[in-house]
């Protein structure tokens, strides 16, 4: 039997840290179910002292996990902040706090300003102090992949000398090369007493497209946990995708004697849910995941498929979910084949809900000669939103062409039921949209992206936009709307923003 690598999912604290990708609560929530249904050895699910929205994140996932998983509270080597995660951490079946701070020269000359000595002292003081708490520490060596050798020997030396149960050796940079970072695991093998007794994890970014190398050649040397995320998310160029390790690992189990638990017919629902929720989208030719991943165009790829599916593809698309029985809806399907689909797409709505969804179902099945599983998807997604909505959009006309000004007329309500109506010009329909609901919505933000694209395939496609919103403090807020109109579905998108915008502020997020 080979080793098991443990999958340590940062998708909640390092892939929200992509710019653009924040999330409150009740996002972080619906993540962490489908992380638990991956089956993932340990969710980061926040940095509590940051924020109290963090506080909150890491309180709940706590609850919700139970014995399924590990759930990890961030904290640098500060007694507050461990103190902070501690508390964060008090409801949790199985918690561990992950602490630590930077190794290489860089960090300890600009930012922390300490010695070689002080910073081994405050590893070990750190580890020491977050055992008083839990059983389960985490230290992180903060890029390590620029360190020197012998001193990151030294501080993780002290790290499991004070008791770590985990010892993190991050590329925070994806500076390295898969040969020189597995180099370090070998040497921290070789050199550091009793690193047998502790699990060694990976942390590895993208900087140089090669974080998943780094996270294997990590693993080949030893390494026992992974750190990624759903989709790569993180900062800069993102961090090592969990379903790029995740399938790697599967292919080549042994070669790198090394297998997960991980449940990987679920990686494309995962993906596409982390896509939905933070509005980050998933590039088309991205791997595992990406739309074209198993799409061939080419007709000599074509003909070979055909013969043999294996002859260009090495991983059956129904081993990640990515494929499936497909079930044709149309005007013509009732209730009852709705429901069916949406609950093989993970969909349970309750009846009061689900009236609404099937009345936008057959306001779309009449433009469209088929509903696919994508427009499911959207129209899904799009009532979950109004649900938890503090103002929704009831309806939006644009009157406009060539020599007419453009103008919008709005229908809003509000979370007390009160319905708004609002009319402005502007310079096109979409322009006018978003002034006439600024006249309704208590707060603005200035438009920072606007992206559109088609669902499904065909001139009949919905069409989803998502938009990424301003505040005045500089915080990034994003918004996703869907309509077979797309000047409505931009309107959406602008109310879903400043609804985050809303809750946030209020301290609800």
């Amino acid at each position: 039997m080979s080793r098991k690598v443990y999958i340590f999912d940062t998708t909640l604290r390092d892939g929200e840290q992509s710019p653009g990708a924040s999330m409150n609560t009740d996002d972080k929530l619906i993540i962490a179910r489908q992380l638990l249904r991956l089956h993932v050895d340990a969710i980061e699910a926040g940095f509590p002292i940051s924020s109290p929205g963090d506080f909150r994140s890491v309180q709940k996932i706590g609850q919700l996990a139970g014995d399924d998983a590990a759930v990890v509270a961030l904290a640098r080597a500060v007694e507050k902040d461990i103190d902070c995660a501690a508390e964060a951490l008090r409801g949790a079946s199985r918690p561990r706090i992950h602490t630590g701070l930077g190794v290489s020269p860089q960090h300890l000359r600009e930012k922390l300003r300490i010695s070689e000595d002080e910073c081994v002292e405050r590893a070990r003081r750190s580890v020491a102090y977050a055992k008083r708490y839990v059983e389960d520490v985490q230290f992180y060596a903060e890029d390590a992949g620029r360190a020197d050798q012998s001193f990151l020997e030294r501080v993780v030396q002290a790290a499991v000398e004070a008791g770590a149960t985990v010892v993190n050796i991050p590329d925070t940079t994806g500076c390295q090369l898969p040969e020189e970072f597995a180099a370090r695991i070998r040497g921290l093998r070789e050199h550091v007493r009793g690193i047998e007794d502790v699990i060694i994890a990976v942390h590895t970014h993208n900087d140089l497209g090669m974080a998943t190398s780094l996270a294997l050649a990590g693993v080949r040397e030893g390494a026992t946990q992974v750190e990624c995320t759903i989709n790569g998310l993180g900062e800069r160029a993102g961090n090592a995708a969990l379903e790029e390790v995740v399938m790697a690992l599967r292919m080549h189990e042994d070669a790198l004697d090394a297998h997960t638990d991980v449940v990987a017919s679920e990686l494309t629902k995962a993906s596409r849910l982390v896509s939905r929720v933070t509005g980050m989208q998933v590039q088309a030719n991205k791997a595992i995941v990406g739309a074209n991943a198993f799409a061939h165009s080419s007709g000599i790829h074509q003909d070979g498929v055909l013969k043999a599916r294996d002859t260009y593809e090495v991983i059956d698309p129904d081993e990640v979910g990515a494929q499936g029985s497909e079930l044709i809806l149309s005007a013509r399907s009732g209730r009852a084949a709705l429901r069916h689909r949406l609950a093989e797409l993970g969909y349970s709505f309750p009846q009061t809900e689900f009236e609404g969804v099937y009345r936008r179902f057959l306001e779309v099945a009449d433009q469209k000669k088929e509903v696919f599983d994508e427009d499911l998807d959207s129209l899904a997604q799009e009532r979950e939103r109004d649900v938890s909505a503090v103002y929704t959009l009831s309806s939006v006309q644009v009157v406009c062409g060539d020599v007419a000004t453009p103008t919008a007329t709005v229908r809003i309500t509000d979370e007390n039921g009160e319905e708004h109506v609002a009319a402005a010009t502007g310079a096109g329909p979409v322009d006018a949209a978003y002034k006439a609901i600024d006249q309704v919505v208590a707060v603005h933000g200035d438009l920072h992206e606007f992206v559109v694209k088609a669902v499904t395939r065909g001139i009949d496609a919905i069409g989803e936009v998502t938009v990424r919103i301003v505040a005045s403090g500089g915080a990034v807020y994003s918004g996703r709307g869907s309509d077979t109109d797309i000047v409505v579905s931009s309107a959406k998108a602008y109310v879903n923003a400043l609804n985050r915008l809303i809750r946030t502020e209020r301290g609800d997020a």
